[in-house]
C-alpha cells in the first residue's frame, strides 16, 4: 500500500513539474536578467543570485565562459582580409 502511495506521489510530482517547467522558468529569468536588465550588477546580492542560477540552469556554459574568460592566453585572430583590386586593367569606354 505504501508502495502504490509513493508511486502515484512520484508520478502526480512528475506530472505538475513537467506541465510547470520550473528549470524553462528559471533559465528565462536568467536570460532576461542578462539581456535586457544591464543595471543587475547594481545590487551585489542579486548579481550572486544571478550568477548562481545561471551556474545552476547553464553549468557547462558557465564553465566555458569562465574558462575563456580566465585564460591566460589570447584567443587566436583570424588572417587578415584580402580584397582584390578594383583598379582594371583596361581602361572603361564612355
Amino acid at each position: 500500500m505504501l508502495t502504490t502511495a509513493i508511486a502515484v506521489t512520484s508520478l502526480a510530482a512528475g506530472y505538475v513539474l513537467g506541465r510547470v517547467r520550473p528549470w524553462d522558468l528559471l533559465d528565462t529569468w536568467v536570460w532576461r536578467r542578462f539581456t535586457f536588465m544591464g543595471a543587475w550588477t547594481e545590487s551585489k546580492p542579486q548579481a550572486v543570485l544571478t550568477i548562481a542560477a545561471h551556474v545552476l540552469v547553464r553549468p557547462r556554459v558557465s564553465y566555458d565562459i569562465w574558462r575563456r574568460r580566465n585564460d591566460p592566453r589570447p584567443p587566436e585572430r583570424a588572417p587578415a582580409l584580402r580584397f582584390r583590386s578594383t583598379t582594371d586593367t583596361e581602361e572603361p569606354t564612355p
